[in-house]
């Protein structure tokens, strides 16, 4: 059973996630959500916004959760997360494909919640109507 725990908190990139490294790299819970919430003030307005309810939501939702290794996948994921968002208002931010390994291990209901941003994403990003013309569906 432990085995399988470890699989499941294993970070996304390719080497398996070494807690005694990955404790030494990762900010603790509360100053991690803070740092969060002041990178996104280098992004767009309406990408800050977007980023800032995401990040309140699951930090909200994992507060009770009891299972260090999925504390250390949880928070070491938010890591590898703040160290691509730009430092400075200069930089722009580019996102990046998910690896198809990442989406393997998915589970439904994280696919689903996939799903459900891709298109609260597209919503934020849809052109505006002008007066006169009509939306394509």
């Amino acid at each position: 059973m432990r085995s399988s725990l470890l699989r499941l908190a294993e970070s996304v990139s390719k080497a398996p996630l070494n807690l005694t490294e990955a404790s030494s790299m990762l900010y603790p819970p509360l100053p991690l959500y803070r740092r969060l919430l002041r990178s996104h003030r280098n992004l767009p307005t309406v990408m800050r916004s977007m980023g800032d309810d995401y990040v309140k939501s699951e930090f909200r939702r994992h507060k009770e959760v009891t299972n260090p290794v999925f504390i250390m996948g949880f928070l070491s994921q938010w890591k590898v997360y703040l160290d691509q968002l730009p430092q400075t208002l200069n930089e722009t931010y580019k996102g990046k494909r998910l690896d198809p390994t990442v989406l393997e291990k998915m589970s439904g209901e994280q696919l689903g919640q996939l799903y459900e941003l891709m298109h609260a994403a597209k919503g934020v990003w849809k052109p505006v109507a002008t007066e006169g013309e009509e939306e394509n569906p």
